[in-house]
């Protein structure tokens, strides 16, 4: 008997880490599911035609999904297909909890920005085998944009492209040393875009000049800006012009193609 009630508490104990409020109008709620713990995602739709570019938007620390809330609908109105990534490692924003670091602390995991790495890489073979014939194009912010760039370096199978938002070699006290990043990105072929607030250009130029990649920008606001992502949030100072880059970078890089036209009806 006692038994018994020990497994319907953690069975309810499962359902509330599992527990999630329903996406926002127009969004799709997706899981992958793995041998540790699983990845939670949210899928914004893109443009319908074949070879839409896929968008794997992973968070800064102590963060979720929500970072991207703010930006995913008008992506989606560009015609990008969006997934908005928990990584492990994270917390919450904008009031959005983070799933997927809920549901690994309920497995008795607490990855750390290193572990972290492997839900990214787990995102984006997810997001290859799920839109072959797509662009699958590594977005990142802080210490999950340095993730990107080494995702790009060391499996270039698994991106097409990285946006960078301040990212940095944060994985010092974790064993990679103090270039990790910046050897990694010595491999990169693909487009990057990297950006950040100006005084964090420092952290982040090493690493940008390393890239081996011919189509690469390296984009400094006019104004001191924010830190990571939500340098594009709408009420983050020069939002407008981090935009206009950003934009410009995707239309050269990773153009949305045009919508299929209907089929005409035979004359009958």
């Amino acid at each position: 008997m006692i038994a018994a009630l020990a497994i319907a508490a953690a069975l309810v104990q499962q359902g509330r880490a599992d527990a999630e409020e329903p996406p926002p109008t127009g969004a799709e709620r997706l899981r992958i599911e793995r041998e540790s713990y699983p990845i939670a995602v949210e899928r914004w739709p893109g443009r319908s035609a074949p070879g839409v570019p896929v968008l794997v938007l992973f968070h800064q620390a102590r963060s979720s999904k929500g970072e991207y809330r703010p930006l995913a609908p008008h992506l989606s109105e560009l015609g990008y297909e969006c997934l908005l990534v928990d990584l492990g490692c994270g917390a919450e924003s904008r009031g959005v909890k983070n799933r997927t670091a809920v549901v690994a602390a309920h497995h008795g995991f607490q990855p750390d920005f290193l572990d972290a790495a492997a839900d990214v890489e787990g995102a984006l073979r997810w997001a290859r085998e799920q839109h072959p014939g797509s662009p699958v194009v590594a977005w990142g912010s802080s210490y999950s944009a340095s993730l990107a760039l080494v995702m790009a370096g060391t499996k270039p199978e698994l991106v097409d492209g990285v946006l960078a938002f301040s990212p940095g070699e944060y994985f010092k006290t974790l064993g990679k040393g103090d270039t990790w990043v910046r050897d990694s990105a010595a491999t990169i072929r693909c487009p990057v875009f990297v950006t950040s607030a100006r005084s964090e250009e420092a952290e982040w130029r090493p690493i940008f000049e390393a890239i081996a990649a011919e189509k690469k920008t390296g984009f400094v606001p006019a104004v001191e800006a924010v830190h990571g992502s939500s340098a594009l949030w709408p009420e983050s100072a020069g939002h407008e012009e981090c935009w206009k880059a950003v934009e410009a970078f995707l239309q050269a890089n990773f153009a949305v193609p045009a919508a299929a036209a209907p089929a005409k009806e035979e004359p009958r």
